[in-house]
């Protein structure tokens, strides 16, 4: 995995320079931005959960599941209304990251930020305040709104400002503030469903507004990257800005290669046509396929649902809630495993792991549950053992992606892509793991209950195929500057011919095929 000898690095580019701690704060405070999204993302399964919002909005649903008692266990939070409260704000976060790519190519990436968490802070007054499902609707869909801005630029952001030996560590913040948002609203909901007069949920989604608070106080004071300036037609302050980020007077070289790839960018008038040119043929590939497979792992269905899927496996409230809380632990646990090693051992050998460990544990989880409940879902799991091998093997499930398709899903597309077409593979990547968040949000109460226990085999299925293609179609992005990343597809066994010679740096690369196996 070393991969190390195929591309040299330009005299060290982007690789003098202390790593200082401007730049580490500064990558900080924007992935803070990851907050709102994992926050949400935690807090919506465990409020779907909760007797009192179950019977002022969806007294539907909240009749079914008392009818179940004993019955399909599957089948009893099967509700489309439920999953659309869920699922509606990752259509709007689709529709926003399409304005966001715009606004963060003509204004920068701080000023989406900006935008993103004022949105969002909106949403959630507004979900705290709900009186009737339409306003609880509308602010799922500003909430969307917010995340849309937030998942298109801070990944950008923290790409572009990264110096190349720590960048993924650096981009995998966003991830773990995605994990921190999910399991802090893991432990929001546990707190507030002991809430005895029933108003716990309102507190839950109220508390939205804090991450929001702190995402938009923080995108005030960060600076723009030298990127950005730079796209905005102001070279000094660019100069000075990388200066400030690599804590270095010499920056000639890299700066050198920004204003080319600048230069080229702005030839493009037209990014989205631009990315379906032959020449972006692997970028465009990763950009869908990644955000694609790493919905269908089936984590979602997970972090959405888990008090839910606990309550259906036959777990008590309290319990399922808790359960929820013990695997957004390792869910954090994972992650900070994932920061230390993916500069060290690279992205490829993190997925490959990942991806053999996430397909196992599916297999046995839906075995037990199989096991359990059989096919008419009737049935229950024997307390105690039982259960809790369940969850640990949940938890062995949620740790392998948590290490590598969590944070490299939004790592890869990130750092693949040249300026010219940076901003549009990033909405690309936001809006194909939307629609399919969407989709498998608005689906997995159905596809249970339907499905069966064979929806964990049919995502184990899923998880065998994208290992497959990672093996052969994703070459080691680790320690390449981002300006020198057509080097890696250049030497690639099956990308190489779609990259023309004269779009690579200095066409300083050795042709041996790369990324062919290990």
């Amino acid at each position: 995995m070393a991969g190390g000898g195929f591309v040299s690095q330009g005299g060290g580019k982007q690789h003098a320079g202390e790593v200082n701690n401007f730049v580490i704060i500064t990558c900080l405070v924007a992935a803070m931005g990851g907050l709102i999204f994992g926050y949400d993302l935690g807090i919506s399964g465990g409020v779907t959960s909760m007797a009192p919002f179950l019977q002022k909005f969806f007294p539907a649903v909240y009749e079914q599941e008392a009818k179940a008692q004993g019955g399909n266990q599957y089948c009893k939070f099967d509700s489309q209304l439920l999953t659309l409260f869920t699922s509606s704000l990752y259509l709007a976060a689709l529709v926003a990251s399409f304005f966001a790519s715009m606004i963060t190519r003509m204004f920068g990436r701080k000023m989406s930020m900006l935008v993103g968490g004022l949105v969002f802070l909106l949403g959630s007054i507004l979900n705290g305040a709900a009186i009737n499902i339409a306003m609880l609707i509308i602010g799922r869909l500003l909430l969307g709104f917010g995340i849309g801005f937030a998942n298109q630029s801070v990944p950008v952001y923290l790409s572009e400002m990264a110096p190349a030996k720590i960048r993924g560590a650096l981009n995998i913040g966003f991830q773990m503030a995605i994990t921190l948002g999910i399991l802090v609203a893991n432990l929001v909901n546990y707190g507030t469903a002991q809430i005895k007069s029933g108003w716990g949920w309102r507190l839950s989604l109220a508390l939205a507004a804090v991450p929001a608070i702190m995402m938009t106080v923080g995108a005030f004071f960060l600076p723009d990257t030298p990127n950005s300036i730079l796209e905005r037609g102001n070279m000094e302050k660019a100069k000075a800005m990388l200066q400030k980020i690599r804590g270095l007077d010499n920056v000639d070289e890299e700066f050198q290669d920004l204003v080319d790839a600048c230069e080229a960018a702005k030839k493009v008038q037209h990014p989205w046509k631009n990315i379906l040119q032959p020449r972006y043929r692997p970028q465009l590939v990763i950009c869908v396929v990644i955000p694609f497979f790493q919905q269908l792992t089936g984590i979602n269905v997970i972090t959405f649902y888990a008090p839910v899927l606990y309550k259906t496996l036959g777990f008590g409230d309290s319990a399922s809630l808790m359960s929820a809380v013990i695997s957004g632990v390792v869910n954090v646990i994972a992650t900070i495993v994932s920061i230390v090693t993916v500069d060290r051992f690279g992205r490829k050998a993190l997925f490959l792991e990942g991806g053999i460990q996430m397909f196992v544990s599916q297999l046995a989880v839906g075995g037990m549950i199989w096991k359990s409940f059989g096919v008419n879902g009737e049935g229950s799991m024997s307390g105690g053992i039982e259960a809790d091998i369940l969850l640990a093997l949940i938890c062995v499930y949620v740790a392998g992606f948590a290490w590598s398709w969590g944070p490299l899903g939004w790592l890869v597309p990130s750092e693949i892509c040249p300026l010219e077409i940076r901003s549009a593979g990033q909405a690309i990547n936001v809006s194909v793991n939307m629609f399919w968040t969407f989709v498998i949000g608005q689906l997995f109460l159905s596809m249970l209950c339907h499905l069966k226990f064979g929806l964990f085999f049919f995502f184990a299925g899923f998880v065998a195929i994208m290992t497959i293609f990672i093996f052969w179609f994703l070459p080691e992005t680790k320690n390449v500057p981002i300006e020198e990343m057509n080097t890696v597809w250049k030497a690639h066994w099956f990308w190489g011919k779609f990259i023309p010679d004269d779009a690579v740096i200095g066409h300083h690369v050795s042709m041996e095929p790369y990324g062919k196996g290990v």
